[in-house]
């Protein structure tokens, strides 16, 4: 039985900057977590950033890329950098995943960590830019079916299509 990776704060846990949840609902989550697929992780907790904690973003909205090639920084919003705790907590939830044999994950969108399709841009005005955060574009990277809490059945059709090739 194929695994899956899910953001810890769509699980209920309390581990987002301002030490809350956004629990999600979906009925398909509730099923992989009864199915035991489940793999709930946070890479900002896991690459040591205390609960609550100060916003960060990528610095001038650079993208993940150029964080993981070490080009550019997340910070808060005193300026702050942050980026070896997100570089280290990408790196983790890829060893927890190549580890339980992930196959899909759903990450929280938005954030420099788990955001797919858009993240904060570094102005810490509430903008965003297109592109992932420093995990979602390394587990993509490793070929793990990235999708957001807004994805759960596309996530979930996508892990069908795999286990009906198995």
């Amino acid at each position: 039985m194929r695994k899956v990776m899910v953001s810890a704060c769509l699980m209920g846990r309390p581990v987002r900057y301002d030490g809350r949840a956004k629990t999600s609902e979906h009925p398909v989550l509730a099923r992989w977590r009864a199915e035991r697929r489940l793999v709930v992780f946070c890479p900002e907790v896991s690459g040591g950033l205390p609960v609550p904690r100060p916003p960060a973003e990528i610095a001038a909205g650079a993208g993940a890329r150029a964080v993981l090639d070490g080009t550019a920084a997340i910070r808060t919003a005193d300026g702050t950098d942050v980026t070896r705790y997100f570089t280290a907590g990408a790196r983790a939830a890829l060893a927890a995943a190549r580890e339980h044999g992930v196959a899909v994950a759903v990450l929280k969108e938005g954030s420099p960590s788990c955001g797919l399709h858009r993240v904060y841009d570094g102005s810490f005005t509430g903008s965003t830019a297109p592109g992932p955060g420093v995990t979602a574009r390394l587990l993509a990277d490793a070929g793990i079916a990235v999708f957001t809490e807004d994805e759960i059945d596309a996530a979930a059709a996508h892990l069908r299509a795999l286990e009906a090739q198995d």
